[in-house]
């Protein structure tokens, strides 16, 4: 996927009523995009390269790995999603992205006099993602970036028919014990996210609890059962791999700045 530039908003650039400017940050998870007083913003897109790179993590079969090969796939899969928020004030908006590992494997690798079976390495595809947005903000934009460590399932049920979910097109009356509840934040108090019915959950059935006010998924920070700030991550296994560009994350907004009030219609 790509961005590109909204027709309306390029002509305002070429017109000289609005200016393009990009906004780069990275490393650590939170940051802002500051708007002057009497503007506003128009995000139009971003490009999100991943944190997890930089190193490789390796599993050797046939015997406990030494230390050098302590940095195992456990490690390395919490960078395997990873979510990208924008806070302006008064919406929310947040984007989670699966990050995918790179496998390699080689087979009959000696190490010292023992010959193993194979190795395998593992490391994050940092491969910049590019998304296209449509943010408006005459407030500051608050950035968020995080790995999602957990999704715990809270409850299941099953789904009746209903005039939402009729038969043999959705899963209402299929039987099957759905995932309905699911906790992305500190389990004593949980942000849950509903499915399939965030705002009338009782049609169900189900006996939920309200779902989170946003009605839709995303992590909100804990370091347990939430969203973990990558460097805290990093921090666990060596203090030096922050220290190491490719191991950050990076995010360059491409936004339109308009030197005056929103107006009623938007570009």
């Amino acid at each position: 996927m790509s961005w590109q530039i909204p027709t309306q908003i390029e002509q305002d650039i070429i017109a000289g009523k609005a200016k393009y400017q990009t906004f780069q940050t990275g490393n650590g998870g939170q940051s802002i995009l500051q708007v002057p007083p009497n503007s506003f913003v128009v995000i139009f897109g971003y490009d999100f390269s991943p944190a997890g790179g930089g190193f490789i993590a390796k599993s050797v079969t046939g015997f406990p790995s030494p230390v050098d090969y302590a940095l195992d796939d456990a490690f390395i899969r919490f960078f395997e999603t990873q979510q990208i928020s924008f806070y302006t004030g008064t919406d929310f908006y947040p984007f989670i992205h699966h990050c995918p590992i790179k496998l390699a494997v080689a087979p009959f690798v000696t190490i010292g006099e023992i010959t193993e079976d194979f190795i395998s390495f593992q490391e994050i595809d940092n491969t910049p993602i590019a998304r296209q947005v449509y943010i408006t903000s005459v407030n500051d934009v608050t950035i968020t970036h995080g790995l999602i460590l957990n999704a715990i399932p809270a409850t299941t049920g099953t789904i009746p028919v209903t005039n939402r979910t009729p038969g043999f097109l959705t899963y209402g009356g299929s039987a099957q014990l759905i995932q309905a509840q699911t906790n992305y934040g500190p389990v004593v108090t949980p942000l849950q996210f509903m499915q399939p019915s965030p705002k009338d959950f009782q049609d169900f059935a189900l006996g939920l609890l309200p779902g989170n006010p946003d009605n839709q998924a995303f992590a909100t920070p804990d370091a347990t059962n939430g969203l973990l700030e990558a460097n805290v991550h990093l921090l666990s296994f060596d203090p030096t791999f922050p220290e190491a560009a490719a191991t950050n994350y990076y995010l360059c907004m491409h936004y339109a700045i308009y030197s005056k009030p929103i107006p009623e219609q938007r570009p």
